[in-house]
C-alpha cells in the first residue's frame, strides 16, 4: 500500500489524467442513452408533448402496478418489439424500469433506431412509488 501512495505522489499527473478519462467516459455513455428526468418532469413532458412511458419490467412486475397508459415491453424483448413504438419516433419516449438501472441500455437501442426524444426516468418505479404517484393494476 505504501508503494501505491508513493506512486501517486510521484505520478499525480498520470493519476489525474486517468480520473479525467474515466469521468468523461461515464458522462459520454450517460448522454448516449438519453437524459434523465424526475418522475414529475416525465409526467409533464408526456402530457405536454403526447409521448409515452415504456415500462421495461417483466410482465409480472408490470401487472402488480404500472403507470397509466404505459406500454410494457420487457428490456430483454425491446429489440424484437421495437416496431410497436414506431408511432412515437418523433415524440418523447420515457423509459421506466424497476430502479432506473436498465433504462440506459434500452435508451441506447432506441437512439440507434433513430428515436428522437428518448429519456430515462430516474429512480424507476421505486421512485414513482416513493412519491406516492398513482399506478394501475
Amino acid at each position: 500500500m505504501a508503494l501505491f501512495f508513493e506512486f501517486l505522489a510521484q505520478q499525480w499527473v498520470l493519476f489525474a489524467a486517468l480520473l479525467t478519462v474515466i469521468v468523461m467516459l461515464f458522462l459520454h455513455e450517460a448522454r448516449k442513452s438519453g437524459p434523465s428526468l424526475s418522475p414529475q418532469q416525465a409526467i409533464n413532458l408526456i402530457n405536454q408533448k403526447e409521448g409515452v412511458f415504456v415500462d421495461l419490467r417483466d410482465a409480472a412486475d408490470y401487472k402488480q402496478g404500472h403507470i397509466v397508459g404505459a406500454v410494457n415491453i420487457p428490456a430483454a424483448k425491446l429489440a424484437a418489439r421495437m416496431s410497436e413504438l414506431d408511432k412515437f419516433k418523433s415524440k418523447p419516449v420515457v423509459l421506466v424500469c424497476k430502479m432506473g438501472q436498465q433504462s440506459g441500455a434500452a435508451g441506447k437501442q432506441l437512439k440507434a433506431a433513430n428515436f428522437e426524444d428518448v429519456y430515462k426516468m430516474s429512480g424507476g418505479m421505486m421512485e414513482w412509488g416513493n412519491l406516492q404517484l398513482p399506478t394501475v393494476n
